[in-house]
């Protein structure tokens, strides 16, 4: 119907979404809303001739398009956005044109599919970021934990104020979960002594599993929970009330994503023999993701690696130029090995790691996805494989402490 006939008109997101959610059903002719429905026709669409729009495409294009006036219904444009991108700033992103960002220190890494901002306190750093974020690519920004205060994150200091709590705990190498007291994590963490044992004597691989997580985090952890915000990279996009962070801003009819914050803890696989297991399997996240390295600890005792071993460990990696001079720099501490993979390249995976079960005789079930069950950490033999017979590269980053990494939603890694 025309416009006309409706009076609610809502001159921002929000107003709309509020004002025409569950109005509009499927072969409605009175939905009453304040935009031009787009409808598809076909056979597929049944007697009416119509299927349910993508509101929220047809909401956000009204909006792009212009502010929608009493009287009349707003022309839709869904490619007005992208149609009037300035070629000129693209192909700078692309081709790592440093002249029209002359102002913001950046590298490209990973063969020029990470870009990585060097100085955290740059009020630039947006104009950068966008560019990149439209383009679905992972960002890397270093130099979070000096906005910090350290002595927040430490492993003693945690296992001090709630050492009495109860948790899920995770070994690694037998996807095995506990649940048990937290002391008992945090005793071994930098002590390998005191850390548990397998059945065959091996030194267990042990993971806090999402320790606290979302409103829990806030409620116990309240001065960590402000110290962690008030060090979030580009807040307009990170921070639950920036005004970039849409998710956070959807109406309560919405069911959103757990935005966390989620606390991730657990040892290195420096001490344990097998080097081939991680602490997070290969998986992917329905939302956008920053993680934030806030604590490297330096495990001592029987079978760890000195720190030269550490680093030659890291050095066998697949890595670019730049990451293996700051391995070098004596003034950083590596403290996680990632490893991303565009979401376009899901399905491929998806199949190369099922032919591997069936290679290995596991049981191949149509309703397991290796992605959706987190069961596989791709190894470096995988990992070459994954190349050679499909085509897919691996983005290798090394994140360093205090170093904040931003994956778009659908992003695959590993840690």
């Amino acid at each position: 119907p025309p416009a006309s006939q409706n009076n609610e008109q809502g001159s921002t997101l929000r107003d709309l979404l509020t004002t025409t959610a569950g109005k509009l059903r499927l072969g409605s002719t009175d939905a009453g809303i304040a935009f031009a429905p787009v409808y598809s026709t076909g056979a597929a669409s049944g007697k009416s001739g119509r299927t349910m729009p993508n509101i929220l495409d047809d909401i956000i294009a009204s909006v792009v398009e212009n502010k929608i006036p009493p009287n009349r219904a707003p022309k839709i444009n869904v490619k007005s956005e992208v149609k009037d991108e300035p070629k000129e700033d693209r192909k700078c992103v692309q081709d790592d044109c440093s002249k029209p960002y002359s102002d913001i220190q950046y590298s490209w890494i990973c063969d020029k599919h990470v870009l990585w901002l060097r100085d955290h306190k740059n009020n630039n750093n947006g104009k950068l970021f966008k560019e990149c974020w439209r383009q679905g690519r992972p960002v890397l920004v270093s130099g979070m934990h000096k906005k910090m205060n350290f002595s927040l994150w430490k492993a003693e200091a945690i296992s001090l104020d709630f050492g009495n709590q109860q948790a899920d705990i995770l070994n690694c190498k037998d996807s095995i979960i506990s649940n048990t007291n937290v002391k008992e994590f945090w005793d071994g963490f930098e002590d390998v002594s005191k850390r548990q044992k397998i059945k065959n004597g091996e030194t267990a691989l042990l993971k806090l599993k999402d320790w606290p997580s979302g409103e829990d985090f806030k409620a116990m952890m309240p001065a960590r929970y402000e110290d962690l915000l008030k060090s979030l990279p580009l807040p307009e996009y990170c921070s639950p009330e920036g005004k970039l962070n849409l998710a956070s801003h959807l109406p309560g009819f919405f069911v959103r994503p757990d935005l966390g914050p989620r606390l991730c803890s657990a040892y290195g696989v420096a001490a344990t023999k097998d080097h081939d297991i991680g602490t997070t399997n290969l998986h992917i996240e329905v939302s956008d993701v920053v993680n934030i390295l806030v604590y490297v600890g330096i495990a001592k005792g029987n079978g760890v690696l000195s720190k030269s071993g550490v680093l030659k460990k890291f050095e066998e990696e697949d890595l670019d130029d730049l990451l293996r001079k700051r391995l070098k720099d004596s003034s950083e501490l590596p403290g996680a090995l990632w490893h991303i993979y565009a979401g376009k390249d899901a399905d491929k995976i998806r199949e190369f790691l099922q032919k591997i079960a069936k290679e290995q005789g596991l049981e191949v079930l149509p309703e397991h996805d290796p992605i959706r069950d987190q069961s596989w950490y791709v190894n470096k033999k995988l990992r070459q494989r994954l190349l050679e017979e499909y085509g897919v590269k691996t983005c290798t980053v090394i994140q360093f402490l205090g170093d904040a990494i931003i994956l778009p939603a659908g992003a695959l890694h590993q840690v």
